[in-house]
């Protein structure tokens, strides 16, 4: 058989973007914070994860425009070779300070630090432990590990703890895990996952990608939310949310990063981070420690938008970060309310099948520091109408 007979066989999206129901790969012209241009119409974006609203200020941008004209446009070579800048070393000592860890190693994505952290630490006698609701890139890092992968219900640490108990001969135990849960916006039961933890003699990697920036008291994270930062033993993160960048880093003691750093192969075997985004990330990081307001605005905003939703009859699930999903039903009808949605001026992110179980597909809203009180209502405007014309409310 002919191995590209399964790309001609795939007609799905081809079928729904001929009836102009196709929801991905959307060309987004122009984007200025909170509103976009998208197919030629400027929409109000609910769909980004620029939660602190950094992307379009003048001190990132700055630094952006400062690092290329320092340094160029990028390395051209890995970290392990000719690809070691002084601002990397610079962001990785700020990170660790940030994060109350020893030290800090950063990637050039946040898939590729789950993927190589994850596949390093899990040799063939360890075994890792993950939630149902794992980020892909904790997934895809189980599947490169050489060890055993087990998974527990969402956030059911009872389960956890029945499955390290069933597998307590399994060698090294990793349980990786997400802060914030990137699809259904809810909180990793921490305090009670640090217990089950200790219990088996187990290290945590905690995934923070939607939380730094928008939980904890300094916005370090989950583990600072719940006042359990020295319980966690590896933090992931990501410069392509809060930090209005591109990128990825693990915090944690200084030996996990030394071995990490000589042996994980999507770091080795991968150009650094360009320039650019290590200033800007540098740049938000400032800002995210010297502007508490807009961690206090955001959270002003999603905590009105969920109990808004609510009372407007959605179905939000456990929600209560930046993160609302908005649940729909079958993949065609969450098609047309994306489609109706932005018809309206408002765009956010369709979530189908495979990602979610069959029947619960969703409309995944985010929402960031910089969006206005009018844009706001407008967006539960649409919502409403369209609810009631779908059926939902």
């Amino acid at each position: 058989m002919d191995i590209f007979e399964k790309c001609r066989n795939y007609t799905a999206a081809r079928e729904a973007m001929a009836v102009g129901l196709y929801p991905f790969f959307s060309e987004v012209q122009s984007c200025l914070g909170t509103k976009a241009v998208i197919d030629g119409k400027k929409v109000i974006m609910i769909g980004s994860n620029n939660y602190l609203g950094l992307t379009t200020h003048p001190k990132v941008r700055e630094a952006a425009i400062q690092a290329i004209e320092k340094y160029g446009s990028g390395c051209t070579g890995s970290r392990f070779l000719n690809g070691n800048l002084d601002i990397h070393v610079e962001l990785e000592n700020r990170l660790a300070k940030f994060m109350n860890k020893q030290a800090a190693l950063v990637f050039s994505t946040g898939f590729q630090t789950n993927l190589g952290g994850i596949s390093t630490l899990v040799g063939r006698n360890d075994s890792v432990f993950i939630d149902r609701d794992d980020h892909a890139s904790i997934v895809d890092g189980c599947r490169l590990a050489f060890g055993k992968v087990y998974k527990f219900r969402h956030n059911d640490m009872a389960d956890l703890d029945r499955i390290l108990r069933e597998n307590q001969n399994s060698g090294g135990k990793l349980i990786a895990v997400d802060g914030v849960f990137s699809i259904g916006g809810d909180i990793v039961n921490l305090p009670e996952l640090v217990k089950v933890a200790k219990q088996h003699q187990a290290r945590i990697l905690l995934d923070d990608a939607h939380s730094i920036g928008v939980l904890g008291e300094r916005g370090s994270g989950t583990a600072s939310h719940f006042d359990v930062e020295d319980d966690v033993d590896i933090i992931m993160g990501t410069f392509s949310k809060s930090f209005a960048s591109l990128g990825g880093f693990l915090a944690a003691e200084e030996d996990v990063i030394h071995y990490i750093k000589h042996h994980c192969r999507t770091l080795i075997f991968s150009a650094s981070m360009p320039p650019p985004a290590v200033a800007a990330a540098l740049a938000a990081l400032d800002i995210i420690e010297s502007e508490p307001e807009r961690r206090e605005r955001l959270k002003h905003i999603y905590t009105r938008m969920k109990k808004e939703f609510d009372a407007l009859g959605f179905d939000t699930g456990n929600s209560c970060t930046a993160i609302i999903p908005i649940k729909i039903g079958e993949n065609e009808t969450t098609f047309r309310f994306w489609r109706a949605l932005l018809d309206n001026g408002v765009y956010g992110n369709t979530i189908i099948t495979p990602a979610v179980p069959p029947g619960e597909s969703l409309i995944r809203t985010s929402y960031m520091a910089t969006h206005t009180d009018e844009e706001l209502d407008q967006v539960l405007q649409v919502f409403k109408m369209l609810g009631k014309k779908f059926g939902l409310i």
